[in-house]
């Protein structure tokens, strides 16, 4: 579904005119749909239940890296959802926002002893293990506190994703999970260790994948393990297969989540069969950008029209400190007039007011469109604000939620004096 549709000649979220929420919160401004935020998740949900799955037999943990708004997170919290974290800081984001803790995995490759002992604290799910050191100090962490620590490893399978490599995880050369050949010893350590509770398996090979072949190639490799371990007494509770389902930015065509999911289940059950278990393992997925991704869109202000010999140049409010994915690996946005213009259209690169060559959100796009006018740059839900900055002493923009026909605004926007609140000169 699409909740940014036109009518009467402007672009609306739900029921909402975006030029109303421009003039009431300003720009640039992100704006999130609820209804589509839910019917993602419910993507998910739904093909876990169509599957036989219910809450014992599957969890789906929303990547929290992605949109890590309280009100996201409240949303989907209130869906059943739980939490993929990489921070403390996110697992106090997911604790402000309702969310429960025991639906909480932990990954990352750098966890360390203080979101350790917070994690333990507060009894998460699962703790999503990345190397044989990040084993020893989780397990002597757990020992000093007196919890023992719920653990899968993070398989690395060597499965290429054949997606941006700044977003490939699954490859020998990247620096996630441990190596498919050294999987093996290295649960034989995570069984010996006193505070360490071996739970289950994890992988996660890269994000904006379209087609699910390659996930279900690394599933192939982490059934074959799971029997490798089980035969040698480390029997595991739940198989976690990652995120990385893509979405339309252009003209992608992604797997339907429905589709992938019933694909994956009758792979597991007849796997199970063949197997004579009669209870299912625990299936875990970490989707991010499929749930929020297309929910969301930046709002922005055109300032200025600049033409020149060899380009056109559509000045807007909103810069690389806003949007960072096209500056960082060129990535690709729709971008949509908010108000349809009948003039001719002409071919404009959309750029920031940051002083870098790099502030670009897009290039090259036929736009019929006039000093002051609105664009709404699409599929800015994932990956938007939780990788804005502050360069250039620019405040971090407004987000605000659409309900229908209600508008909720979810974060302010930041002012200048919020940036050096927290500085001081020397005495």
């Amino acid at each position: 579904m699409s909740p940014f549709t036109y009518q009467n000649g402007v672009l609306c979220a739900e029921q909402v005119p975006l030029t109303a929420i421009a003039q009431q919160f300003g720009s640039p401004t992100y704006v999130y749909s609820k209804a589509a935020l839910m019917h993602n998740f419910s993507s998910y949900a739904d093909a876990c239940k169509r599957n036989g799955r219910d809450a014992s037999s599957s969890l789906v943990c929303y990547s929290v890296k992605s949109n890590s708004n309280l009100a996201v997170l409240n949303v989907l919290a209130k869906m059943g959802s739980g939490f993929d974290i990489v921070s403390g800081g996110e697992l106090l984001r997911v604790l402000a926002a309702g969310g429960d803790p025991r639906k909480v995995i932990f990954s990352g490759v750098g966890k360390s002893r203080e979101d350790m002992a917070l994690a333990l604290s507060h009894e998460i799910l699962c703790f999503n293990v990345e190397s044989i050191p990040e084993l020893h100090r989780l397990n002597e962490v757990a020992g000093a506190v007196g919890k023992t620590a719920r653990i899968s490893l993070r398989v690395n399978p060597n499965v290429d994703a054949k997606t941006h490599p700044y977003i490939s995880t699954g490859l020998k050369e990247n620096k996630f999970g441990v190596a498919y050949e050294d999987a093996l010893a290295t649960y034989r350590v995570a069984a010996s260790l006193p505070h360490i509770e071996v739970s289950g398996i994890d992988c996660h090979i890269g994000s904006q994948l379209l087609d699910d072949a390659p996930l279900l190639e690394a599933l192939d490799k982490l059934i074959e393990l799971i029997d490798t371990l089980d035969a040698e007494g480390i029997v595991l509770h739940h198989l976690d297969i990652g995120g990385g389902i893509g979405i339309t930015y252009d003209t992608d065509q992604p797997v339907a989540v429905g589709d992938y999911l019933d694909r994956l289940f009758a792979k597991v059950d007849a796997w199970r069969k063949a197997r004579h278990q009669d209870k299912p393992i625990k299936v875990m997925f970490e989707p991010g950008r499929s749930i929020v991704g297309n929910a969301g869109v930046l709002l922005t202000e055109v300032l200025y029209l600049k033409h020149g010999a060899a380009k056109n140049f559509a000045i807007v409010d909103a810069a690389m400190n806003d949007l960072m994915r096209p500056a960082m690996y060129e990535a690709w946005h729709g971008v949509q007039t908010v108000t349809q213009r009948t003039t001719a259209a002409l071919n404009y690169d959309v750029v920031g007011p940051v002083c870098e060559s790099g502030d670009w959100l897009a290039r090259s796009r036929d736009l019929a469109i006039e000093q002051g006018d609105l664009l709404a740059i699409m599929s800015a839900g994932a990956y938007g604000m939780t990788m804005s900055s502050n360069y250039n002493t620019r405040g971090r923009a407004a987000e605000v939620m659409v309900d229908g026909a209600q508008v909720f605004e979810i974060r302010q926007r930041e002012k200048p004096q919020d940036l050096f609140a927290l500085e001081s000169m020397l005495a």
